[in-house]
């Protein structure tokens, strides 16, 4: 039995905020720090963007066996017991294994239509999957639907992703707002990425939000994701890894 309660950190922001980046620096950064411990990254992003991001080939996502589930209990050639137990034994077919962590992608969204029952036993799989392990970081996708749908329900922390428009802060504040009434979280902070000067952070406003890092804009890595590369190629002293490493040792997990 797990003696520490696992670390579930979620991501979340604006589009076009540099979200996934920072999820896969904090991955990067969490199997730095624990080379012994088990690290999981979800993609909670129908984009699947965080796989690129680490350099991870995705062959299966959660929502691959969501319709095959789904499909067997259309054609009536299972019973609806057997379907969830074939469910919870397949969801291990999804996770990839890299080096230092494993992997694991939603897939796409919810459609009209769907076993909404069904997709909510896949996400307490994937929660019974996490506990599996030490540290999680989940990367969500953009804007607060994921949040009402819940699926990221329970984390540790919430670390809500920003530049320093108005459009972007007022989307973390509103996610702010809307988890504190849905997910249960201990811990929430800003980081404010592809600052054009710091001087800005004067006219930042994150309402009761605590600012974890502050990351000015990098061409260096820009030009990384144009060519597709994963942030493990990224120097030490990038801007990125330096405000995620900030931002993870305000909340004492390196």
């Amino acid at each position: 039995m797990k003696e520490k309660e696992t670390v579930i950190l979620a991501v979340a922001g604006k589009g076009g905020v540099g979200k996934t980046s920072i999820a896969a620096t904090l991955v990067r950064l969490l199997t730095q720090a624990h080379p012994e411990g088990k690290i999981l990254a979800i993609d909670a992003d129908p984009a699947v963007g965080l796989a690129t991001a680490l350099g991870v080939e995705v062959c299966l996502t959660v929502d691959d066996i969501r319709k095959a589930v789904v499909s067997g209990a259309k054609d009536g050639s299972q019973a609806a017991v057997e379907l969830l137990g074939e469910a919870r034994y397949r969801i291990y077919d999804a996770v990839t294994e890299s080096e230092g962590f494993a992997f694991l992608a939603i897939g796409r969204p919810e459609s009209a239509g769907c076993y909404c029952k069904v997709n909510g036993y896949l996400k307490e799989v994937i929660s019974m999957v996490a506990d599996n392990f030490d540290y999680v970081v989940i990367d969500g996708e953009a804007g607060i639907e994921q949040i009402n749908r819940r699926v990221m329900e329970k984390v540790t922390h919430l670390l809500l992703v920003s530049d320093a428009s108005k459009k972007g802060l007022a989307v973390v504040q509103t996610i702010d707002r809307v988890a504190r009434e849905l997910m249960m979280y201990r811990y929430a902070g800003v980081i404010l990425n592809r600052l054009p000067n710091m001087e800005v952070l004067n006219l930042v406003d994150t309402g009761t939000l605590p600012v974890l890092a502050a990351i000015g804009s990098d061409t260096a890595l820009t030009d990384f994701d144009i060519r597709g590369e994963n942030v493990y190629n990224l120097p030490e002293d990038a801007p990125i890894v330096a405000g995620v490493r900030q931002a993870l040792t305000a909340l004492r997990l390196v």
